[in-house]
């Protein structure tokens, strides 16, 4: 009995790093695995280097983000970070 009570402090504390630690952060990985799933042609971006643009191609890996007139660059799939509507 005194061995579970010296371990609950313990598995209070697991509990509570599990809940404010690792859940939001599988959370917000799957949101980011969504959003980069749902990726189509005319979406607006910006990548995680700071770059806006169009998407003009989507693969399975790979992007084509038009960023000016003329001008597009080829991009991993994951370099995006947010859409923008």
């Amino acid at each position: 009995m005194e061995f579970l009570q010296a371990l609950m402090p313990f598995i209070v504390l697991i509990v509570v790093f599990y809940f404010f630690l690792i859940r939001p952060q599988q959370k917000q990985q799957k949101a980011r695995q969504a959003m980069l799933s749902e990726l189509k042609e005319g979406d607006k971006v910006i990548t995680i280097g700071g770059i806006f643009g169009t998407l003009t191609e989507v693969k399975e890996d790979q992007i084509k983000i038009k960023i000016a007139d003329k001008t597009e660059i080829k991009a991993q799939r994951f370099a995006v970070e947010k859409v923008v509507e």
